[in-house]
């Protein structure tokens, strides 16, 4: 049927690369974590979290508290789900520290009861947003329009699982919102209260970061590491910088290393590449360059 065998041919060069791969490819009852579900997962609790904006239900006479649970029974039921194969091929693949799979019922109850102080934290990243762009109209525009206050509400949920050793499934959260907002936060990364992103595109932020309370950080910003040549040796250290309370980071700024230190206060520049700790109250910034216009015709 198919001319010189070509399909045949090169089904069995991919079965012998699958033979030989140091990955899981066929294994019996192994299955991944489902995308769509995850998505599901976050999309529920936006409209647990912020009932007004994401949800579908005509909720001026809804009982709240009744609402609330509906949504957090079908979220519970999904996490569960979504949890337990996490877990399971976190064993089978060697995980590091991953939970053990009987545990999946017991983390998906720790975690829910540490949603409401999620949804508290929040709140304080919605004043913070507001507080920090004038152009804001309103708190409830960062919630509904917001791509930085979006990335951070999904990178909270994600934090939970990782704190959990919950493999996967975090971090198929953030990349969800890495794909939605151009916002790259690591699920592991630390996070203090009143945070907040603005415009956002760009941001990278690295799984050992720790950032502390009222950090504003503007696109392009990168809070990295110094260098990935080391690849998997390095896994487990302090790899990304700390960024102390009350830091402003402008547009384009790279702070990499994890012994770099932004002291409380400190005002990082745009474009400004960083590597080394800077004290309390510190101003930096890249020296300005010559600007040469030619061929200007001014009218």
């Amino acid at each position: 049927m198919f001319k010189h065998d070509a399909v045949k041919v090169a089904a069995q060069k991919i079965n012998e690369l699958y033979h030989n791969a140091d990955i899981a490819m066929f294994v019996e009852g192994l299955k991944l974590p489902s995308n769509k579900i995850v998505a599901d997962i976050l999309d529920e609790l936006q409209k647990v979290f912020f009932p007004a904006y994401f949800s579908k239900q005509d909720i001026g006479s809804i009982n709240p508290e009744g609402y609330a649970k509906s949504h957090l029974q079908q979220v519970y039921e999904m996490l569960f789900s979504q949890v337990q194969l996490a877990l399971a091929l976190g064993a089978y693949t060697g995980v590091k520290n991953c939970a053990p799979s009987c545990k999946a019922a017991e983390l998906c109850d720790e975690i829910v009861a540490e949603l409401p102080e999620i949804y508290r934290i929040l709140m304080t990243d919605v004043q913070a947003g507001f507080d920090g762009d004038p152009a804001a109209k309103s708190k409830e525009e960062i919630v509904f329009s917001y791509p930085g206050f979006y990335a951070i509400f999904v990178y909270r949920i994600a934090h939970l699982l990782y704190k959990h050793n919950i493999p996967y499934v975090g971090r198929m959260m953030t990349e969800l919102a890495h794909n939605k907002t151009g916002i790259d936060i690591h699920p592991g990364a630390e996070i203090g209260e009143y945070f907040f992103i603005d415009h956002g595109t760009g941001v990278v932020i690295g799984e050992t970061a720790v950032i502390g309370k009222h950090v504003k950080l503007y696109q392009g910003v990168t809070l990295g590491a110094l260098s990935l040549r080391k690849g998997q040796l390095l896994a487990g250290s302090k790899r990304h910088p700390t960024v102390e309370d009350n830091v402003t980071i402008y547009s384009g700024a790279s702070v990499l290393g994890g012994n770099t230190v932004i002291g409380e206060g400190a005002v990082i520049g745009g474009n400004v590449f960083l590597t080394e700790s800077v004290g309390k109250g510190a101003k930096v910034s890249v020296k300005a360059q010559e600007l040469i216009i030619k061929g200007d015709e001014r009218i």
